[in-house]
């Protein structure tokens, strides 16, 4: 069978698991705000559906991503998920003899995107406490040059949480304004950050910022997503998107919604999401050779480093999801440090993350006995 083929089932199978406790993908498993359900319910009995959305998005929805920003100098094109986005930053922007500069951990899929267009990726190592889980501005620099056209910083990083200090953002504007290079600024879990600082502020003409409302307001499946940008670079990006025919009506409908009651609403995700992260980092730190590394996190998710303790992360994977448990191998997101760590994210109901915590002791049992590599995407 094709490798596509078995990736699509193993994720069929996740999907029509009805118990099963979403704790891998980042995805947000809170109850929807009433308002948010309502806005969806009455396009579906108002048969909205049934026309095509304006090219760029709701015009209402636009400006809402671009005051939620605070960038009102910039432009919004709503797109298919925050990956379309990217898809089509990188298919329009990248080419042969150019270059992707990005961390090692990062977000897997646009340098996939990028080798598609014929450019290369070059990669920044963060992982380990000698680099602090961060980019340091100053290794930027080091490695970009003439042909380097992207550079692409996903802040807070995905998967260890780290976020950029207002200093680190400003360098990392300055190096990319210094070269020309477009700067993507990938600000997915940007609302559970303790502190976020935009890039565009800095190198306006430049900056792509990319948004997502699949983690804050709980959209994953809904598939929607915002580039920003100066309307200079958004006239480019407006030429060919891959959504040419507009986003979901529905999902930009719920979207609206989700911004006017963001406020009263999302305070209590974001609390209810921290509690659960000292949860999971206690149940973690228990065992010996566990360690967070990286706490608080700033993103709805943590990564817990379980090589000290002769664990393949695959081993561990497996072993929770015996129990409808889902978390996340490291590999996936990084081929160098992958065999050091799993993610577990946690805006999820009170009841999953206690389940994580209670079944991890004997989890991790069961982990040790299995040598068999699993076949995991």
């Amino acid at each position: 069978m094709y490798r596509f083929e078995r990736r699509n089932q193993h994720f069929d199978r996740l999907v029509a698991n009805a118990g099963l406790r979403w704790m891998g993908q980042n995805t947000n498993h809170y109850p929807a705000h009433p308002k948010v359900r309502e806005a969806m319910v009455a396009c579906i009995e108002q048969d909205q559906f049934h026309a095509y959305a304006p090219p760029l998005g709701l015009e209402e929805l636009r400006q809402g991503v671009i005051e939620d920003l605070g960038l009102p100098d910039q432009a919004a094109l709503i797109t298919d998920g925050a990956v379309s986005g990217l898809y089509h930053v990188c298919r329009t922007l990248l080419g042969p003899g150019q270059s992707l500069v990005t961390t090692d951990p990062t977000w897997a899929w646009p340098m996939v995107f990028a080798r598609e267009a014929g450019a290369e990726v070059v990669q920044i190592p963060i992982y380990g406490a000698e680099h602090g889980y961060r980019l340091a501005p100053e290794r930027l620099r080091a490695m970009v040059d003439e042909r380097t056209r992207l550079i692409y910083i996903v802040d807070p990083n995905n998967p260890l949480g780290t976020c950029c200090t207002a200093e680190e953002i400003a360098e990392i504007a300055a190096i990319a304004k210094s070269i020309g290079a477009y700067l993507v600024h990938d600000c997915t879990y940007r609302d559970f950050a303790y502190g976020h600082h935009l890039a565009a502020h800095h190198y306006p003409e430049r900056t792509i910022t990319v948004w997502s409302f699949s983690k804050w307001l709980g959209f994953a499946g809904l598939r929607i997503g915002a580039l920003v940008a100066h309307p200079d670079v958004l006239e480019r990006l407006a030429v060919a998107p891959p959504n040419n025919l507009g986003s979901s009506i529905l999902a930009q409908r719920g979207a609206i919604a989700g911004l006017k009651v963001k406020r009263e609403w999302f305070g209590e995700v974001l609390a209810a999401q921290r509690r659960s992260q000292r949860k999971v980092r206690e149940a973690a730190e228990a065992l010996p050779g566990f360690h967070v590394p990286v706490y608080p996190s700033n993103g709805n998710f943590l990564i817990i480093e379980c090589d000290e303790a002769g664990i393949r992360p695959e081993a561990l994977v497996a072993a929770l999801d015996r129990r409808n448990i889902q978390i996340r191998q490291g590999s996936y997101h990084t081929k160098a440090f992958g065999d050091r760590f799993v993610k577990v994210s946690v805006t999820v109901p009170d009841a999953w993350v206690d389940e994580f915590c209670a079944a991890l002791p004997e989890a991790v049992e069961v982990a040790r006995g299995m040598n068999a590599p699993a076949e995991l995407f």
